[in-house]
């Protein structure tokens, strides 16, 4: 049963990591909203403004290159904003490489902006929390039930350290709001420069060399993989969705290992004569196994993930190789002037 009751028409939207990989999406998204106005809030650490090339021209988009941590410039957004997608976040590695930055980032600017959006009687709040709250889980599929003390790791902590402000401010301050439980997001836009990059660039780099893919530990570790577009359409609904007060799992209900990740991979590359190389597990996340339950959001918003793997995968290759391209000319052109 989906719950679209409100509309976004008219409504001025501030994105707070909204050039990044998944803040822009939903930025795309609310273009075809016909909202008044929408502001992407980014330090460009992770976002870039290409991601938003098209949002620019398509919708009322404004970005912003500023930071979270900035309470002057969070206030001046706020107080113009009717509701917040509030996606700025450090990757989970690089909160285990700068835990007080990771601090200051996850948790005291989040705190401090729910206290903005208290303030200035922000409509709703749609806010990105993680699959990493349940650190081992001990039922699969699991479902928003489960508890979220087995985390182990600082970014799972700030994540489930932000759901509890959320329902403390929804509490005491009746503040609107719905977080997702995001699993292993993937898909065109992730971050492919950047020193904290997902493993699926560092395969299709080697893989694009000839070289066979790296898997930490013995491949059999499983995610539960769902595609970008998925990720921000599933944010939209929330944001018109009545429910409130509520966590969701967003996911694609279905588990891959990394083995089997690995071979649909190197098949999409073409490169399928390649054999993955295994290395010691990492102990940043060391957890085995990711499968969601996505009954609740299938129930509550009438979200179910569309793009499957392989589709989505093609589309991921494509998208880095033209990237690749795009980024080569001009260091042909300087070559050629030089």
């Amino acid at each position: 049963m989906e719950c679209n009751v409100a509309d976004l028409k008219g409504k001025r939207i501030l994105v707070t990591g909204g050039a990044g990989f998944i803040g822009s999406h939903i930025v795309d998204l609310l273009c075809d909203e016909d909202c008044r106005e929408i502001v992407a809030i980014d330090n460009m650490v992770r976002g870039r403004p290409e991601n938003l090339k098209n949002a620019l021209a398509r919708g009322p988009v404004r970005l912003i290159d500023g930071d979270i941590r900035d309470n002057k410039l969070m206030t001046e957004l706020v107080k113009d904003a009717d509701i917040v997608f509030h996606q700025a976040a450090l990757r989970i590695t690089h909160c285990a490489a700068e835990p007080r930055l990771a601090m200051e980032v996850m948790v005291q600017a989040t705190y401090d902006l729910l206290e903005l959006c208290v303030q200035h009687e922000i409509e709703r709040v749609i806010a990105a929390s993680s699959a990493s709250v349940y650190g081992m889980a001990d039922e699969f599929p699991t479902t928003e039930h489960h508890n979220a003390y087995d985390n182990r790791t600082l970014y799972g902590a700030a994540k489930a350290f932000n759901e509890g402000l959320l329902r403390t401010f929804n509490d005491m301050y009746k503040l609107d709001y719905v977080a997702f439980r995001y699993f292993n997001v993937y898909g065109e836009r992730m971050d492919i420069h950047g020193r904290y990059t997902e493993v699926l660039i560092r395969w299709m780099e080697r893989l694009e060399a000839g070289l066979p893919p790296i898997i930490f530990g013995d491949g059999q570790q499983t995610m539960d993989f769902i595609h970008v577009r998925d990720v921000a359409r599933a944010n939209i609904l929330g944001a018109k969705s009545n429910v409130t007060d509520q966590v969701f799992n967003v996911a694609s209900g279905t588990e891959t290992s990394l083995a089997q990740l690995a071979t649909a991979l190197t098949s999409v590359m073409g490169r399928g004569g390649l054999t993955p190389d295994f290395a010691p597990e990492r102990s940043v996340n060391p957890v085995p196994r990711r499968l969601a339950s996505t009954a609740k959001a299938e129930e509550l918003l009438g979200f179910r993930s569309t793009i499957l793997l392989e589709q989505g995968l093609d589309q991921l290759v494509a998208w880095w190789r033209d990237e690749l391209s795009s980024s080569a000319k001009p260091r042909q052109k300087e070559a050629a002037v030089s």
